[in-house]
């Protein structure tokens, strides 16, 4: 009976330390959450990158520049990456029809990151908004976005990526849950203190003198001599916080991306995120620990469970208990 007792006891207390833990990470994210009901009179300029996405990037083009922003205060420049199709042809199409949208194209291939420097260089908007040539965007992200700048020392907003397709199939809706469980939990500590340490491309709005500030090392990125064109989201995120500023996300401003409807597409979709996870993850060994110490225990738990799953499930696997 003693035992029991016990039992029950420490299963309350961890009930009530977890329900705490939550309330209290809840009134943190409000708190990070805060909107400047001035956000209009920011410029703001939209980048896509892109490469071989078609007749699409025209639909893309088109429904950026109908977001319900000031259309005065709103720009759009895509960055051909050196398309092979006539991808180029329908982004100059757009910009022939709506003169806020400019078309770059680069001399040769450079990547995704360079490919959007290259933009934020030649803008002069005081917020860049980085959205993927392949998602759908919901008319509010940018308003929603912008708002969350109530700080000087915010330099980087992401949004919710959510999954589009999600009917298709049994692997579209799993993946619907795990980008909703890792928009709506995994990064819910990150958020509370501002410490956001990967905002996904798809949709994040930047602080365009950070992004300036940074470009030495972002256009420069390397092991060992070797230039790095993978990773480029987390990469960047983990500059902006170690350069000191502040990033964070709202689930008001959403994006819809396609996810992979096949298992080869989705393994070697995962296999990329998995490489240069672990690429970012040990250069982050060096500074993540000066930050708060939840942050990076939390940090370096995930980077553990990134190594460790594989291993475990393998183990099972060979033992039968799967």
């Amino acid at each position: 009976d003693w035992e029991l007792i016990m039992i029950e006891s420490k299963r309350r207390f961890a009930l009530r330390a977890a329900t705490g833990a939550a309330l209290l990470a809840t009134a943190l994210i409000a708190n990070a959450q805060t909107a400047d009901a001035g956000y209009p009179s920011r410029p703001v300029t939209i980048v896509v990158p892109l490469f071989n996405e078609g007749r699409s990037i025209y639909d893309t083009i088109i429904s950026l520049v109908n977001l319900e922003y000031p259309k005065e205060k709103l720009t759009v420049t895509v960055v051909d990456d050196c398309s092979t199709d006539d991808s180029y042809e329908w982004a100059c199409k757009a910009a022939s029809e709506h003169p806020n949208v400019r078309v770059l194209r680069n001399p040769h291939n450079l990547g995704k990151r360079r490919s959007i420097n290259r933009a934020v260089m030649a803008s002069r908007s005081e917020i860049i908004v980085s959205v993927d040539s392949d998602v759908m965007v919901d008319a509010q992200a940018v308003r929603e976005l912008v708002a969350r700048f109530v700080r000087p020392d915010i330099a980087a907003v992401g949004g919710w990526v959510d999954v589009r397709n999600k009917g298709d199939n049994w692997l579209t809706r799993m993946q619907t849950i795990k980008y909703f469980f890792s928009y709506h939990f995994l990064k819910n500590l990150e958020w509370a203190f501002r410490r956001v340490m990967c905002l996904s491309g798809c949709l994040t709005a930047y602080r365009r003198d950070v992004l300036v500030e940074l470009h030495p090392i972002l256009e420069h990125r390397e092991i060992c001599g070797v230039p790095i064109k993978y990773g480029e989201d987390r990469f960047l995120t983990r500059q902006i916080v170690k350069a000191g500023y502040l990033t964070t996300m709202t689930l008001k401003a959403v994006c819809w991306t396609a996810a992979p409807t096949r298992l080869e597409d989705y393994f070697s979709q995962q296999l990329r995120w998995r490489r240069s996870n672990i690429v970012d993850y040990v250069g982050a060994l060096s500074h993540v620990w000066r930050l708060n110490p939840v942050i990076a225990v939390h940090y370096f738990s995930l980077f553990a469970m990134l190594l460790a799953y594989p291993a475990l499930l393998m183990t099972a696997i060979a033992k039968g208990q799967l």
